[in-house]
């Protein structure tokens, strides 16, 4: 036992690298928030303009809506097919060789909020087609065009029926700010595997799970309080 906590619970290393891994855990928040932010606004926007474009529309302009939301469909289709990993080292090392220079925290961010906007379309888009037919139709036979009929009628609907898988794989995404560290971003991984390297000790890296802990832990009671909130009651 004295063996196991001197491995993995090193008091001084700890207190040692304690102030790297708080650091770590600020760059990680605002790392996951501007993520959660643009993914999920991203994805809401697309949700719209793919039900905007599967509307039926004059044959002149009906080719060209139906290659916009077949180029849609390709882009969420691509994004979640492809591993975060994959984008953020293509980001980070590919867009500087178009003269795009991009630094490791934003190639982080850029990937993983087009990564959460497929998804985040894709359910959206489940919870707007999900919503009866007959909405659309009563809404509009109020006057209500299409933008007002989708605003205050199918999107609140929608937006309800989404939040249990959107909250699930919002929280899924957001740990792989972790895949930072492969471009140096200095998140809490980083930090933790930066004091094993020094110290030849695993006591950083029981920080680092500590501080995930600390971190999400909350964000999954709260994403749980939202379900329960917003749950349909039958």
């Amino acid at each position: 036992m004295d063996r196991f906590l001197f491995t993995f619970f090193n008091a001084e290393v700890m207190a040692e690298y304690l102030p790297n891994i708080l650091s770590g855990m600020w760059v990680t928040t605002y790392l996951a928030a501007f993520v959660i932010v643009t993914g999920l606004s991203l994805g809401l926007v697309l949700a719209v303009l793919r039900s905007a474009l599967s509307q039926k529309m004059p044959a002149p302009l009906s080719w060209l809506t139906g290659a916009l939301r077949l180029s849609l469909i390709f882009y969420v289709d691509l994004m979640r097919s492809v591993p975060p990993l994959v984008l953020i080292v293509l980001f980070y090392y590919g867009l500087p060789a178009l003269g795009l220079d991009i630094a490791g925290l934003g190639a982080t961010w850029l990937a993983l909020s087009l990564v959460l906007s497929a998804f985040a379309e894709e359910i959206y888009w489940a919870g707007l087609i999900s919503v009866a037919r007959g909405q659309w139709e009563a809404a509009r036979s109020t006057g209500l065009s299409f933008l007002q009929t989708l605003i205050y009628v199918i999107l609140p609907q929608a937006v309800r029926l989404a939040i249990p898988p959107l909250t699930n794989r919002t929280i899924a995404i957001t740990k792989g700010t972790a895949l930072g560290q492969v471009v140096a971003v200095q998140e809490i991984l980083y930090q933790a595997y930066s004091g094993l390297s020094f110290s030849y000790n695993p006591s950083p890296l029981t920080l680092g799970a500590l501080a995930y802990l600390a971190l999400f832990l909350p964000i999954v009671i709260v994403g749980r309080w939202i379900e329960t909130r917003f749950a349909w009651r039958r």
